[in-house]
Formats: structure tokens, C-alpha cells, sequence
């Protein structure tokens, strides 16, 4: 059990840690306003960008508050790493969740408890391209599908999801997701397929 002096101590922690985020959202609020809240596509991609750029303890804090008020919705008690960055505003991320570096992530729900290892990548569904009757890309006729992460999950350094993934479930690094993984599941390889089943999976 906590003595009195341990759980002052977390309190007055906490209390520093709302009260810089509360800053920081004051701070980033001109930049939420300039892309429409997350409306306007084009700057909200530059000022994404610009913020997945700062780094340390100040970095984390522009980039949660900055898509706090820019995301579908985006918990304070989130971490989104250096170099990390949302394509699109149709995005969310649940409490606790964590976003490794260098992480993009197109229209997908990550969520509560996840934690996303470097380098990964949430594809906004695998139709964001075609080719037109000469067999050139355009993006003309392109469907973008939100793809959720459930809660709790593991998603391994370097893995590419392109659809959802149930909870508790852990795509090995390196993975390449093309179908959904069911809940309490390991899934590792290009195509990603079923390694084992967590303890703690659900039936």
C-alpha cells in the first residue's frame, strides 16, 4: 500500500502533466484552427508533418494535443512517438494507446491499450489506387475503409495492417495483415496467418 508522501507525489505529477497539456493546447490551438479542426485535408497533412518532427518530451506533448483537437477523437492519456503521423483526420486513438516512431497511420481506430511497435503502418484498406483503361495509377475512383485496431494489441516493429485486428491479438514485426485477425490471436508472416493463440484470447 502507497504511503501518504507516494500518492502526494503522483498527484502533483499528474497535476503537472494536465497542466502542460492544457499549454500545449493552447499552443497548437492556431494550427488545429488553420486546418479546420482537421477538415482541411492539405493543411492538416503540413502541420501532422511539422509536428511529427519535434522531438523529446515537448514532441510528444505538440502531437497529442495537436490531434486532440484535430482526430475523430484522440485521448490525452495517448502517446504518439518522433516521426509519427496521421494521414487522415478520420482517425482515432483510445486511452493508453501507444504509437511507436516513424508509425503512419491512414483512417483507422487504434484502441484502448494498443501499442503500435516503429515503423508500422495502417493502411487506409488496400483499394487507394487504380488503374485507369492505359494501365496508369490514378486515384480516381479510390475507396478508403477504416481499419480497427482492438484493444490491448501488439502490433511488431515494421507491420503493415490493411484490415481490422481483434483484441488482445499481436501481429508478429514485419507482418503484412490482408485479412482480419480474430480476437486473442498471433498472426505473423507476408500474408500474416495464425501462429498461436493467447491464454487470454477471447472464443
Amino acid at each position: 500500500m502507497e504511503g501518504p508522501s507516494k500518492v502526494g507525489i503522483s498527484s502533483k505529477r499528474e497535476l503537472v502533466k494536465r497542466f502542460a497539456a492544457g499549454v500545449f493546447l493552447a499552443l497548437l490551438f492556431p494550427c488545429a484552427i488553420a486546418s479546420g479542426f482537421g477538415r482541411q485535408p492539405g493543411v492538416f497533412s503540413f502541420f501532422a508533418h511539422l509536428c511529427a518532427l519535434v522531438p523529446g518530451v515537448v514532441g510528444d506533448y505538440v502531437r497529442v494535443a495537436y490531434y486532440r483537437m484535430t482526430l475523430r477523437s484522440c485521448s490525452r492519456d495517448c502517446e504518439i512517438s518522433f516521426g509519427a503521423f496521421f494521414a487522415h483526420s478520420q482517425a482515432a486513438v483510445g486511452r493508453w494507446a501507444g504509437i511507436g516512431p516513424y508509425c503512419v497511420i491512414g483512417r483507422a481506430v487504434i484502441g484502448e491499450g494498443t501499442r503500435l511497435g516503429p515503423a508500422v503502418q495502417i493502411l487506409s484498406g488496400g483499394q487507394q489506387h487504380k488503374r485507369d483503361s492505359e494501365g496508369r495509377l490514378t486515384d480516381e475512383g479510390r475507396k478508403f475503409e477504416e481499419i480497427v485496431i482492438g484493444e490491448h494489441c501488439w502490433i511488431g516493429a515494421s507491420a503493415v495492417v490493411l484490415a481490422n485486428v481483434g483484441d488482445r491479438s499481436t501481429v508478429a514485426a514485419g507482418s503484412v495483415v490482408v485479412k482480419p485477425v480474430a480476437p486473442g490471436i498471433v498472426v505473423g508472416g507476408n500474408p500474416a496467418r495464425p501462429l498461436a493463440r493467447l491464454d487470454n484470447g477471447a472464443g
